[in-house]
């Protein structure tokens, strides 16, 4: 990940998922919205009474087959099951192009799944390194003749979860709000009475079915999406696009779920569907720890407490020339196990040329810290070069711990010089 676009990402969700922790009795887990592959959020949308084309799940090439078979010789869809979107327009890491095809034979499903699956599916949203694809979805091929986008959010503004709905729909919705914003239309929902059927029959009525049948059925799947959102605590139920057939039928062609990982414990069965092939292995090990953890493209490691914290480290380091491999917080509760693991992280990028420890004690207390640096430095025979700033409780303590180990530890209290003699010594 760039380090403009890491740090974007980062301001944008420091007061949300990434830097909201909930403890526990050993650590405090970093916070993601999770998502669900579409074969799962179809059968979710099923259970809730909407109407999607029927589909299923295959995990090898024969299962493809069969799948496809099934459909009785109709043309069919196959849909390589990734946590990205742009999936048609991108490609695999094998030379295959695109992760959506439509298909008219059983024989051309298990080729295709012979490719995809296994592979690494690369689109405009997964990075160079791609996503791994472990099943496929077979879908009944169905022919819109419009297609439309809905979406069940938490809108900040007004505090309240909004329907947004628009006749643009199979393309982007950030492209359709920017080149024609009056083509979108937000409803809040009010959350003692939900939605309604007349409110949601007039948002249909807007879009421009072709009748009143079609305005009807709309209508309702509205309706169900906000109870699934609500049912389910969800953060996002996005049909893009929902379609009128050609045969005239209301149908959810591709479906984004994602829901509020505070609300794990009530939605056992929703967390059971997390795939963790489709996280970065590093964030997956470092949210065990409760640590929080990005990867960068530079070669200065960076272990610091704290997102405000860690954001001015990224720019410091920016700033005197240097080039941060990751972002690393070990939050407030952080043990020297902790601390040992996130060396162990972030020492497993070959391209890390030096270590910055950027930590102010306020709950985070910095003799912990100091215990974690000398346990991690010499378990993991340490060779690259270690600056460390520590600061705020039990600092001195902390100080005392670096000085009596031995090690060739580069300590220092200003921030501007720490983050300068990191960047000295990675070149």
């Amino acid at each position: 990940m760039s380090m403009f676009r890491a740090v974007n990402l980062l301001r944008s969700h420091t007061a949300m998922a990434r830097s909201s922790m909930r403890s526990t009795p050993s650590v405090a887990m970093q916070k993601r919205f999770l998502s669900i592959h579409e074969y799962l959020s179809v059968n979710l949308l099923n259970k809730f009474g909407i109407d999607t084309p029927k589909s299923l799940p295959a995990s090898t090439p024969e299962e493809a087959y069969e799948a496809a078979k099934s459909f009785g010789g109709k043309p069919v869809v196959i849909k390589a099951q990734v946590l990205a979107g742009g999936r048609g327009k991108g490609h695999f890491d094998n030379g295959l192009q695109g992760g959506v095809h439509l298909i008219n034979t059983p024989e051309e499903a298990r080729d295709l799944a012979s490719k995809m699956i296994g592979a690494h599916l690369i689109t405009k949203q997964t990075g160079a390194a791609g996503r791994l694809c472990n099943k496929v979805m077979i879908a009944e091929a169905r022919t819109p003749a419009h297609e439309y986008y809905v979406a069940v959010l938490n809108d900040r503004v007004s505090q309240l979860p909004v329907l947004i709905a628009s006749n643009q729909g199979g393309t982007s919705i950030e492209e359709v709000a920017k080149e024609n914003p009056d083509a979108i239309i937000t409803t809040p929902i009010d959350f003692k009475n939900g939605l309604g059927q007349d409110k949601a029959l007039e948002i249909a009525k807007k879009l421009g079915f072709s009748g009143a049948e079609q305005e009807k059925a709309a209508a309702d799947i509205f309706v169900k999406l906000y109870k699934l959102f609500e049912a389910k605590d969800a953060t996002q139920v996005e049909i893009n696009p929902l379609a009128e057939t050609k045969d005239g039928a209301v149908l959810c062609m591709d479906a984004k779920l994602g829901f509020d990982d505070n609300a794990d414990f009530r939605q056992e069965d929703v967390f059971q569907l997390r795939d963790v092939t489709q996280e970065d292995p590093a964030e997956v090990d470092a949210a065990k720890y409760g640590l929080n953890f990005i990867k960068l493209d530079g070669n200065i490691g960076c272990l610091v407490n704290g997102a405000g914290l860690a954001m001015a480290t990224l720019d410091v380091l920016t700033f005197n020339g240097g080039k941060p491999a990751n972002f690393l917080d070990v939050g407030g509760s952080a043990t020297a196990a902790a601390v040992k693991k996130a060396f162990e992280i972030v020492l497993s990028s070959q391209e890390i040329r030096s270590i910055f420890v950027n930590i102010f004690g306020g709950i985070m207390r910095c003799d912990v810290i100091a215990e974690g640096i000398v346990q991690a430095t010499k378990e993991l025979n340490l060779s690259v070069p270690l600056v460390v700033r520590l600061q705020g409780t039990k600092e001195a303590e902390a100080k005392e711990i670096l000085r009596n180990s031995g090690l060739k530890i580069l300590a220092f209290d200003g921030l501007d010089e720490a983050a300068s003699k990191a960047v000295e010594v990675a070149k």
